[in-house]
């Protein structure tokens, strides 16, 4: 059935007396594994949609891939948030995959209202077509088929794989072979193929490529039909599985034999400690900590996260991650929604595998992929933790433990600091401020890469969106050929060179929706001025404004010498059916309103990759970061960090010989104690519920 082009909705009597949440933030909270339950079994009991479970079964099936909420549409957000309008009410958007009919196709579904749903209906989907079977998300199902595929198909290989590795696919228990697949999976409408990158199962397998790559054809959903396509081997095309062992067994290929893997220990793609620094910097006791002596400054309820001015609400969905709503500085909003859209990698190569692939990994569920995060490692061992649960290609909601932390972090840097001298060797006073911010965190670990996701909120009003990449780096086999587009990182490996971009959707709301300037598209000038009518914020009042200055956030680069400036790819009306900038295809809005209205600017932030021995065992994040801030433009009278008391100023008693002087300071002289008591602990595990 092609339910997208259905003119109607199921309907039935929705049950009275369904408590709502009080706090206003928790319109945007996700699906709580009771919601997330009650939509499956919703679902799953229509007779008309036909589901099956996800795992398990053939490919040609119905079956429920993913739930997650479905924000409440702007307007009617803003007039239950701001004028006491009604709650809206409580919708999932559900992918569903209707592979067991004539046409298949994915269709998406909104389902409510929660907690207990009663109805469905099509959601449009943009160029007005669903989206055809081929074109769907991988699933567990779908691997496990993919390697039982391989795994028959590469049979004849097994002798030239185990003279060159050691390993093989047949029957192993210890010694096996795996595979890394890539993205896109044809180069064509209506091709499923996938070049998959042959690989030693060892701690960092992305590491120790086999030099075998191997495209396989996986289109028709009967997988007796697949089939393997070509094969790439040390740098040498073959046209079959038969032509590549037969030339094994003739004798006329030289296998590209690799040595043989040491202890765990002694691997070079492990986190084993190795070798030590040369000057003896004792690297087996604690470094530095962060400490709250006086508790926790933040408040964190629910969904909603409060600091200093700043009061947001936040989640973690399961399709492209961290998404804030209703992002306000002393009362007065700032941004409607602030959320990641997309993180891509294009990748050059001389391999098949290499040359082709081009991630778009909100189409591998990034958001999805947020796993347990360590205490004292990702976050500091302060962070209040956060857990979330998704419901993607799962038989029910699972939960992934601590996988968003919130805490505050001093800076290093004073926010403002100034010492005013006298030029005779003395000063009139000195004053500086602390530097903090508050950041909410998590990561995004998309197979061999993990993306670590911040939105740091400081005191003046500044927000900064940054990511930190880390992991293991995409490489492929070393060939001399290969040397053109990358660097040789190991005796075997290649490091494939590959561009990083990342992709926000900024719904800014300056002093509500309010007429507003454009913002800039390279993040120069003078941003989203105003227009807007005068704050009533807590302690600092908005800039009324000099005549002609208008009032507003500025988008700034940030991360400076990587690359990092951002680019404005469109500044585009507001449109209730746009909820993502994420898709298939990319996105480019190109319009530019020609009168005032409610706008959102899709920013892009990336930097170029260019692997080198020191990737080895994984990326490090010092220079792989990239990010944007909002700053406020004439939208304060004056800083308002001014209404911090973490300021020092000292005043010389008796100038100018400024033997004497008079400290104020309104905290506490002595910070106090700052060890944690508890030990490290991690649990790793995510698990349905």
């Amino acid at each position: 059935m092609w339910l997208l082009w259905l003119p109607w909705a199921l309907a039935l009597p929705a049950p009275a007396g369904c408590s709502e949440p009080a706090d206003p933030a928790s319109i945007f909270a996700d699906l709580s594994p009771a919601e997330l339950r009650a939509v499956r079994t919703f679902l799953m009991g229509r007779p008309e949609l036909g589901l099956s479970p996800s795992q398990g079964g053939p490919l040609a099936k119905n079956s429920l891939f993913l739930v997650e909420l479905l924000p409440p549409p702007k307007r009617r957000a803003l007039r239950f948030l701001e004028h006491g309008g009604a709650r809206p009410p409580r919708e999932a958007r559900a992918v569903l995959f209707f592979g067991a009919q004539e046409e298949p196709n994915v269709t998406e579904l909104a389902v409510g209202p929660l907690p207990s749903p009663s109805s469905y209906r099509p959601l449009p989907l943009r160029g007005g077509r669903p989206v055809p079977f081929w074109a769907r998300p991988m699933t567990r199902r779908e691997y496990e088929l993919l390697h039982g595929a391989l795994v028959a198909a590469l049979a004849p290989l097994e002798p030239l794989l185990l003279e060159a590795t050691g390993f093989g696919f047949q029957n192993c228990s210890e010694r096996c072979l795996t595979f890394s697949d890539i993205a896109p999976r044809g180069l064509a409408p209506g091709e499923r193929r996938t070049w998959l990158v042959i690989q030693r199962f060892v701690e960092g397998f992305f590491l120790h490529p086999a030099g075998l790559e191997v495209l396989l054809d996986h289109r028709d959903p009967d997988p007796r039909r697949w089939s393997v396509q070509r094969l790439w081997y040390n740098g040498r095309y073959f046209g079959s599985v038969r032509e590549l062992a037969q030339s094994h067994a003739r004798g006329s290929l030289a296998p590209a034999r690799l040595p043989e893997p040491p202890a765990r220990q002694q691997l070079f793609s492990t986190y084993e400690p190795r070798g030590r620094f040369p000057s003896g910097t004792r690297t087996d006791v604690h470094g530095a900590k962060v400490c709250e002596p006086q508790g926790r400054r933040y408040r964190l309820r629910g969904n909603r996260l409060e600091y200093g001015g700043w009061s947001l609400a936040f989640r973690l969905r399961s399709s492209a991650g961290l998404q804030l709503f209703d992002l306000r500085f002393a009362g007065e909003r700032v941004a409607y929604e602030l959320s990641v859209q997309e993180a891509i990698a294009f990748y050059g190569g001389h391999s098949p595998a290499a040359m082709q692939t081009k991630y778009m990994d909100a189409g591998w569920a990034m958001g999805a992929s947020s796993y347990e995060l360590a205490r004292g490692v990702d976050c500091p061992e302060t962070a209040a933790f956060v857990d979330a649960h998704h419901l993607l290609d799962a038989d029910g909601p699972v939960r992934f433990r601590n996988a968003l932390c919130v805490f505050e972090l001093p800076t290093g840097v004073p926010l403002r600091r100034h010492f005013d001298s006298d030029f005779q060797g003395g000063f009139h006073f000195y004053a500086g401020l602390e530097g903090r911010a508050l950041v909410l965190r998590t990561t995004s670990t998309v197979y061999n890469y993990d993306y670590i996701w911040d939105f740091l909120l400081y005191p003046n009003g500044v927000l900064e969106a940054k990511v930190h990449a880390t992991g293991y780096i995409h490489a492929t086999f070393y060939t001399p050929e290969g040397r053109r587009y990358g660097s040789r990182v190991h005796t075997h490996l290649l490091g494939n060179v590959h561009t990083h971009l990342v992709h926000y959707k900024v719904d800014l709301d300056v002093a509500g929706e309010a007429p507003r300037q454009l913002p800039t598209p390279a993040g120069r000038g003078e941003g989203a001025g105003g227009g807007g009518t005068p704050g009533t914020g807590r302690g600092h009042r908005a800039q009324e404004g000099t005549p002609g200055t208008g009032r507003g956030h500025r988008a700034q680069g940030g991360t400076p010498g990587t690359g990092g400036t951002p680019r404005t790819q469109g500044v585009c009306p507001q449109r209730g059916g746009l909820i993502s900038g994420g898709s298939p295809v990319p996105l480019t809005p190109r319009c530019v309103p020609s009168v005032p209205q409610d706008l959102v600017a899709w920013v892009t932030v990336g930097f170029l990759h260019v692997p080198h021995a020191e990737d080895i065992p994984n990326t490090a994040t010092p220079g792989n970061a990239v990010g944007f801030f909002l700053r406020p433009f004439n939208f304060f009278n004056e800083d308002p960090s001014v209404a911090s008391r973490a300021a020092v100023i000292v005043r010389p008693l008796d100038p100018p010989v400024c033997s004497r002087v008079r400290i104020e300071r309104w905290t506490p002289a002595s910070p106090g104690p700052c060890v944690h008591p508890e030990p490290f602990g991690y649990n790793g595990t995510y698990r349905p519920v």
